[in-house]
C-alpha cells in the first residue's frame, strides 16, 4: 500500500498567503460597510414604538367606527324602507350608492300616514336622547365643543343613544344626514378607546379626531376628504395637524370596511369626467356668490327654527316630535303641489331623508325632471323645500346631521344655475353636473369653514381632479363671503384659542404651585384683634412679605391684609389708635398645592394681591406664593436651556 504524497511546501505557502489576503480584503469591506452605515445613521433613533402605538390605536378606532358606521347605515336604510315604503307607499329618492336593501313592492300612497310617521320617529328619538342630551341635533357642533371644552371626552352612552335616536329620526323620514351622527359616534368611540387604553389626554383627543374621520368615511366613502374634514372642522382658520396621520389611517380602515360590506361604488356612482374651461370662470364666481347667499339663508333658518322650538310650551324631549309633525304636513303639501310638475312626484320629491337623491338628479339628471326652464324651477323649489324641511328636523332637536342636506341644497342650486346658464348662453359646453358638484362643495365648505376638505371631498366623489380649479375658485369666494356665518358655533378661530391647547402652550398651565412654592421661607400670620400699631411694626420687620393671612383662634383663615391697605390706613391719624386687623382684612383667599400657576395668578390679579396663601389638603396654610415665584417659573427654564446650549 503506497504512502500518501506530501504537499509541495511552496504551493502550500502561496495558498495560505492568498487566503490571508482574501480575509483581509473581506474585513476591510465589512469595516467599510459598517462605516458607511454609521455615517448614514440618523442622529436620533426611529420612534418605532410610537409609530406602532399610533398605528394600533388608529386601527382599532377605524375598525370599530367602520363596523358601527355600516350597522348604522344599514339600520337607518332598513327602517326607512319599512316605514316609508312598505307602510306609507312613499319611495324616497336615493343616490346611486345609497340603497342597501332590496326594494319593496310599493302599496298605494297613504298621505295621511306619511303626515304622522316623521312625528312618531322624532318622538321616539326625543325620548331616547333624554339619556344623553348632547345627542340632540346634528352632532357636529356637540363633537367640536367636546374636543375644546371637555378635553376630548364624550360619554360612553353616546355610543348607543346617538345611533338609536338617529335611526328613529332618519328612518321615519327626518330631513337630515347620516354623516353628522356617525361623526359623533366615531368621536365617542375614539374617546372611549382612549380611556380604556389609558392614553394621555393629548392622545385621547387625537383618537377622537381619528374617530370623526372614520365615521364620515364609513358612510360617505371619501377617505382622504373625511380625514381632512376631521382636522379642519374644529377651527375656522386652522387645523388639528397632529391628528392628520391617525385620522388618515382610521379613515382608510373604516373605508375598507365599508366597501367590503357595500361595494366600491361612491355615493353618486361612477360619474363622467367634467372638463374645465377657462371661459367659464366668471360663471363659477357668480355661482359661488349665489350659493353663499343661500348658505347664509340655510344657517339663519336653522337658528330661527331652534329659537322657535325653545319657546314651545312643551318638554324639551317632545320638541322634535312637533318638528316631525310639521315636517310631515309640509311634505304632504309639497307632494300635492309638485306632483303636476314631476312625473313621479307622488312617490318621492327628495324632501325626506338626506337629500342625496335630488343631488344625484342635479348632477346626472333624471327622467322625472321636466325639460328646459321647468327643470330649473323644480331644482330651485327643491332647494328651498330642503332648507325648510331640514330646519324643521334639526332646528327642533331631531337627531340628524346637517352635512347631507347642505350638500344636497348646494347641488340643486348649482345644477339649476348650470342649466340656466346653458339655456341663456346657448352653450352646449356648459355641463350642469359640474356646476352642481362645485355648488355642493362651495355651500358646505363655506358655512363649515372647511375649504380644503370640501375640495378633496368633491374631487373624490367626482372620481377625478378636473374640477380642482373651479372648486378652488368657488370655495375661495364662498369662504370669504361667509366669514361671519358659522354652521358650527363651537368652532374656534385657531389652535391658540382652544382651551386644551392653551394649557399646553402656556407654561403656567403645566406648572403646579407645589413645583415653585418655597416651603422653607418663613411668613407671619396675624390675629383679627391685632392692633394697627402692631401691624405696622410687623410690616417694618418683614419687608419681604406683602400679604398677611388673618387666622382666628382655631387656625382658620378669616381673611388677608395687603401691605398697600395697611399703609393707607396707617397714614390716617384718626384710625391709627382704634383700627385692628379685622377692620382692614379682605375676604379669605388661598390656592392649593396642586393648583396650576395660571389659576393662581388669576386669583392674585382678581384680588389685586402680590402674594396668596398656599394650603395643603387639610386646609392649613403652609407657605406664601408671590409674584417672584411665578416669574421665576417662566424665566428660569429658558435660562437653564440657554446655559446648557452654551456648554
Amino acid at each position: 500500500m503506497s504512502e500518501p504524497s506530501e504537499p509541495n511546501e511552496p504551493e502550500s505557502g502561496e495558498r495560505n498567503r492568498a487566503l490571508a489576503a482574501a480575509s483581509a480584503a473581506m474585513i476591510r469591506s465589512v469595516r467599510g460597510v459598517a462605516g458607511l452605515v454609521g455615517w448614514m445613521r440618523p442622529s436620533e433613533p426611529l420612534e418605532l414604538q410610537i409609530v406602532g402605538r399610533t398605528l394600533l390605536h388608529a386601527a382599532a378606532v377605524g375598525l370599530g367606527a367602520g363596523i358601527l358606521g355600516c350597522l348604522f347605515f344599514a339600520g337607518a336604510e332598513l327602517t326607512q324602507s319599512i316605514l316609508l315604503e312598505k307602510l306609507a307607499g312613499y319611495e324616497p329618492l336615493r343616490a346611486a350608492g345609497e340603497r342597501v336593501w332590496g326594494g319593496f313592492e310599493l302599496p298605494p300612497l297613504r298621505l295621511w300616514l306619511l303626515a304622522f310617521i316623521p312625528a312618531i320617529g322624532a318622538l321616539i328619538a326625543g325620548f331616547i336622547t333624554r339619556y344623553a342630551t348632547e345627542c340632540r341635533g346634528g352632532g357636529g357642533d356637540a363633537t367640536i365643543d367636546a374636543f375644546h371644552h371637555q378635553n376630548g371626552v364624550l360619554r360612553r352612552r353616546v355610543l348607543w343613544v346617538k345611533p338609536l335616536a338617529s335611526i328613529a329620526t332618519l328612518g321615519s323620514g327626518g330631513s337630515g344626514g347620516r354623516e353628522g351622527p356617525t361623526m359623533q359616534l366615531g368621536a365617542a368611540l375614539g374617546s372611549t378607546v382612549g380611556r380604556y387604553l389609558r392614553v394621555s389626554e393629548r392622545e385621547r383627543r387625537v383618537l377622537m379626531v381619528a374617530g370623526i374621520a372614520a365615521g364620515i368615511s364609513a358612510v360617505f366613502r371619501t377617505p382622504l376628504g373625511a380625514a381632512l374634514l376631521a382636522i379642519e372642522m374644529l377651527y375656522r382658520d386652522d387645523f388639528e395637524a397632529e391628528a392628520l396621520i391617525p385620522a388618515v389611517l382610521a379613515s382608510v380602515i373604516a373605508y375598507s370596511v365599508s366597501i367590503t360590506v357595500f361595494g366600491e361604488s361612491t355615493m353618486f356612482g361612477h360619474l363622467l369626467p367634467y372638463t374645465f374651461r377657462p371661459q367659464h370662470i366668471p360663471l363659477f364666481i357668480l355661482l359661488a356668490i349665489i350659493v353663499s347667499l343661500a348658505a347664509s339663508l340655510f344657517v339663519g333658518s336653522l337658528r330661527a327654527a331652534h329659537r322657535f322650538a325653545k319657546k314651545l310650551p312643551v318638554a324639551e324631549w317632545l320638541r322634535p316630535a312637533v318638528g316631525g309633525l310639521a315636517l310631515g304636513i309640509f311634505v304632504v303639501l309639497s307632494i300635492h303641489f309638485l306632483a303636476p310638475f314631476i312625473g313621479r312626484g307622488d312617490r318621492g320629491v327628495g324632501i325626506l331623508g338626506g337629500g342625496y337623491g335630488i343631488a344625484q338628479a342635479a348632477i346626472t339628471g333624471a327622467d322625472w325632471l321636466p325639460p328646459g326652464w321647468q327643470a330649473v324651477e323644480v331644482l330651485v323649489l327643491l332647494a328651498v323645500a330642503k332648507i325648510l324641511a331640514t330646519s324643521l328636523t334639526i332646528g327642533s332637536g331631531g337627531s340628524a346631521g346637517d352635512f347631507a342636506p347642505a350638500l344636497a341644497i348646494g347641488a340643486t342650486l348649482g345644477g339649476a344655475f348650470g342649466l340656466a346658464a346653458q339655456l341663456i348662453l346657448d352653450d352646449p359646453t356648459i355641463q350642469p353636473g359640474a356646476f352642481a358638484l362645485v355648488g355642493m362643495g362651495a355651500f358646505y365648505g363655506g358655512i363649515a369653514n372647511t375649504p380644503l376638505a370640501a375640495v378633496v371631498l368633491i374631487c373624490e366623489m367626482a372620481g377625478s381632479y378636473e374640477l380642482l380649479v373651479p372648486l378652488m375658485l368657488a370655495l375661495g369666494v364662498a369662504f370669504v363671503a361667509l366669514r361671519r356665518v358659522q354652521l358650527y358655533p363651537a368652532q374656534l378661530r385657531s389652535v391658540r384659542e382652544s382651551p386644551v391647547h392653551r394649557q399646553e402652550l402656556d407654561p403656567l398651565h403645566r406648572i403646579r404651585c407645589r413645583d415653585v412654592v418655597r416651603l422653607d421661607r418663613k411668613f407671619e400670620i396675624i390675629r383679627p384683634e391685632t392692633s394697627l400699631a402692631e401691624l405696622t411694626r410687623l410690616a417694618e420687620a418683614t419687608p419681604d412679605q406683602d400679604v398677611y393671612p388673618v387666622l382666628d383662634a382655631k387656625r382658620a383663615l378669616r381673611g388677608v391684609i395687603s401691605v398697600e391697605a395697611l399703609r393707607i390706613v396707617a397714614n390716617n391719624p384718626e384710625l391709627r389708635s382704634v383700627a385692628v386687623a379685622a377692620d382692614l382684612m379682605t375676604p379669605p383667599v388661598s390656592v392649593g398645592l396642586d393648583q396650576d400657576l395660571r389659576s393662581a395668578a388669576a386669583v392674585m390679579i382678581a384680588r389685586d394681591l402680590r402674594s396668596v396663601p398656599v394650603v395643603d389638603e387639610s386646609g392649613s396654610i403652609i407657605a406664601m406664593l408671590d409674584e417672584h415665584d411665578i416669574s421665576a417659573a417662566i424665566v428660569e427654564p429658558p435660562i437653564r436651556r440657554a446655559l446648557t446650549l452654551d456648554r
